[in-house]
């Protein structure tokens, strides 16, 4: 809570000394239950359509999108969902599936009356934002993933997956970090690889390992089903660290498109925010015409 209190602090004085060259309304928390019971953390600001719904990756949070509610709330409603087990939002689930993900990005949506929402999902959040277009399709315009969907589905072998993860059951902190830091490409920020590799090494063990099993078993087995069930749009904005089969991700979702960022890492939205929210503008004006 206390680095929620932190965050919002200098926001708001942004938009009071006026910056962002228009008006955006302070920032308000919110709650929703989703539909297990879970309390749903959210953060809302500004107007203007469409409105811009951002969902964080693995072990994050709706705080890693400070960078674009402030850039995009004076000429867009913007919102920042904390998934369930993550941020300020519930721990109680027992399983935390990719379904279950975007149902709570689809009962923020409800919350909030939306039905204009370009959907952003940086790394895991490309697959809860899928889910969630499908949960509420007539709430969604488009979707945009970001360093995700390189391809259509990696498929493992379960032993392998179990392999990954028990690295992280006997030492999660160990493993977190190297593994995160690893993701950020060589000459980045160093502090800031370091930032974030140790804040998602704080994320709580036992919901980081059941997102990250039921991640890599949707890629796998689920992803090439629900693609191809997408009434709306997909776009990504991806670092060029690995190829992107974007023949594949055509054949699977019509209109697909990509844009690159080249030699950064995973964490784009983070190592390049001015670079980031113009590919993203561009984005949202090709899917939105």
């Amino acid at each position: 809570m206390l680095r929620r209190i932190l965050w919002i602090i200098p926001m708001m004085g942004a938009l009071f000394a006026g910056c962002g060259g228009g008006d955006a309304a302070d920032p308000i928390d919110g709650l929703v239950t989703s539909a297990d019971g879970t309390p749903i953390h959210y953060l809302v600001q500004g107007t203007g359509s469409p409105t811009l719904v951002f969902v964080h990756g693995w072990s994050c949070d709706g705080t890693y999108w400070k960078a674009q509610l402030d850039h995009f709330a004076p000429t867009h409603r913007v919102v920042a969902v904390d998934l369930a087990g993550h941020g300020d939002s519930g721990q109680a689930r027992e399983d935390y599936t990719i379904e279950a993900f975007g149902g709570d990005v689809a009962a923020v949506l409800e919350e909030l009356d939306i039905h204009d929402a370009v959907l952003v999902g940086h790394s895991m959040g490309g697959g809860v934002v899928v889910e969630a277009a499908l949960a509420a399709p007539d709430r969604v315009k488009g979707l945009v993933g970001i360093d995700n969907f390189h391809e259509v589905s990696f498929d493992l072998p379960e032993a392998q997956i179990e392999g990954f993860l028990n690295a992280f059951r006997n030492d999660f902190r160990g493993t977190c970090v190297p593994w995160v830091m690893s993701m950020f490409p060589a000459g980045a920020d160093s502090s800031l690889a370091r930032a974030v590799a140790e804040d998602m090494a704080s994320a709580p063990p036992a919901v980081a390992i059941s997102a990250m099993h039921n991640l890599l078993q949707w890629y796998g087995a689920t992803a090439p089903q629900r693609l191809p069930l997408l009434r709306c749009p997909l776009m990504c904005i991806n670092s060029d660290n690995q190829p992107t089969d974007e023949a594949g991700l055509k054949d699977a979702v019509p209109g697909y498109q990509v844009r690159y960022m080249p030699g950064r890492g995973h964490f784009l939205m983070k190592e390049d925010p001015q670079e980031f929210n113009r590919l993203l503008s561009e984005t949202v004006a090709a899917m939105l015409p």
